[in-house]
């Protein structure tokens, strides 16, 4: 068996000539001169005495054994060869003294392999996200970002839009709502025909008026709201005047697209509705009329969530890449193929954190309005015929004016940020938004990890 460096176990004899370690015969040859001086004495492993070694030994895992004495003449042996990717791990090319390769390097301190290699870069974030697909948390920090960076813009549109609902909502509830209730005519059995109608009337006509003025305001708000946010993430600033330019050419669209979104929604629950209502008329059983409408109710309710979902990145797609209505809503179709339950859970998620944070604004201003209108709890349930204060409806008013103010902006750059996140993974859109940003070289090189979607 031939010697090879580092096969020879430390401690055993040198072999030469091909012999094992451990044989017995001369490790020399007889006539060959020794070095000046004593000899050395035998190590402890020697086999016998005619094995000499040299008075200096390498260290274990090392230095390969020695084949002979150095002389006087001899240059000592070169040192092993560091670890890396160019050497030989300790031990020589088989290891440590056996075969078995040592530790890779980065172990007990030592570098890592790759010279300090910490994984790919960070993707460039040039606004308030950065150029790749996002995770839940960096959405909503996202929408955040944007109303805290362009807050005037931001929370100006809202405050307006919120302004306009509420007084809407409290003209409604104090002069058409309140008197249809506390008159009676809704409420009470003595009531003629034509009282109770004209109640009903009043109360159709009031609520409509106020659902209009409202979706006009909700249509401008997320008009502008998405024409901010999506300059928010190019990191370039935008101001009222200039969202206002720029979006108001699709707003008569986005009207459209949201009145048709409605109707598609409330259609479906209807023809959900129809067959149990069709049975309680026509005269069947109303047990199972009742049942078969609650059934069709739910069906339906169902069908309108998943149409929802399904369309619910279309007002982004108008907007933003000047879609007509039928186009904008095949594109928010295309986009959710596939990951209907995440842009569900997105925006579940969204909603429940709005209305948490509504809640948490308005309810004190709501107890607070009991206590100053001295109707206390009558006041905060309706239970006095319906009749409210107007100081409970104006303090109310106010708790849900700075809870729609701080909510609708979140809710508004969630949509957006989806929108943007779903093309970013489906149609690369971070090279043209880094392109419009204006950084430089992007797109060479991978880019950086994902957090948790």
């Amino acid at each position: 068996m031939t010697d090879t460096p580092g096969w020879a176990s430390p401690g055993s004899a040198p072999s030469s000539e091909g012999r094992e370690p451990g044989a017995s015969g001369p490790a020399e040859p007889a006539d060959r001169p020794g070095p000046a001086g004593p000899a050395p004495q035998p190590g402890p492993d020697a086999q016998g005495p005619g094995t000499k070694w040299s008075a200096e030994q390498p260290p274990p895992g090392q230095w390969s054994a020695p084949t002979g004495a150095p002389g006087p003449d001899q240059a000592p042996p070169p040192p092993p060869p560091g670890p890396g990717w160019g050497g030989q791990p300790p031990g020589g090319p088989g290891g440590y003294g056996g075969g078995y390769g040592g530790p890779p390097a980065g172990w007990g301190g030592s570098p890592a392999w790759g010279g300090g290699w910490g994984g790919p870069p960070p993707a460039a974030k040039p606004g308030v996200i950065p150029l790749r697909p996002l995770g839940v948390g960096e959405i909503l920090d996202g929408a955040v970002s944007t109303m805290r960076t362009h807050w005037r813009s931001v929370l100006g549109i809202s405050l307006a839009v919120a302004l306009v609902t509420e007084i809407s909502l409290v003209l409604l509830q104090g002069y058409i709502l309140d008197d249809a209730l506390a008159g009676g005519a809704l409420g009470s059995r003595t009531a003629t025909p034509d009282e109770v109608l004209r109640s009903l009337r009043d109360t159709v006509i009031g609520t409509g008026l106020v659902s209009v003025i409202s979706a006009a305001a909700m249509v401008v708000a997320t008009a502008l709201l998405t024409t901010i946010t999506s300059r928010a993430v190019l990191g370039k600033p935008v101001t009222t005047g200039e969202a206002w330019r720029a979006s108001r050419p699709q707003l008569p669209r986005l009207c459209g697209l949201l009145l048709l979104l409605g109707l598609i929604v409330l259609g479906v629950i209807v023809a959900g509705a129809l067959p149990g209502l069709l049975l309680l008329i026509s005269g069947g059983s109303d047990a199972g009329g009742a049942v078969l409408m609650a059934l069709g109710i739910l069906g339906g309710a169902i069908v309108a969530v998943w149409l929802a979902v399904r369309y619910y990145l279309a007002a982004p797609a108008l907007m933003l890449e000047h879609q007509s209505i039928g186009k904008s809503m095949s594109r928010s179709a295309k986009l959710v193929r596939g990951s209907w339950w995440r842009v569900f859970g997105i925006q579940l998620l969204a909603g429940l954190i709005a209305n948490i944070v509504s809640a948490i604004v308005a309810v004190p201003f709501a107890f607070i309005g009991a206590a100053v209108s001295g109707d206390g709890m009558a006041d905060l349930l309706g239970a006095d015929g319906g009749h409210v204060s107007w100081s409970f409806l104006i303090i109310r008013g106010i708790g849900s004016l700075i809870g729609a103010t701080l909510t609708l902006p979140i809710s508004a750059g969630v949509t957006v940020l989806l929108y943007i996140d779903q093309r970013i993974r489906r149609e690369a859109l971070d090279l043209e938004l880094a392109r419009a940003a204006g950084v430089q070289d992007y797109g060479t090189g991978a880019p950086g990890p994902v957090p948790g979607s």
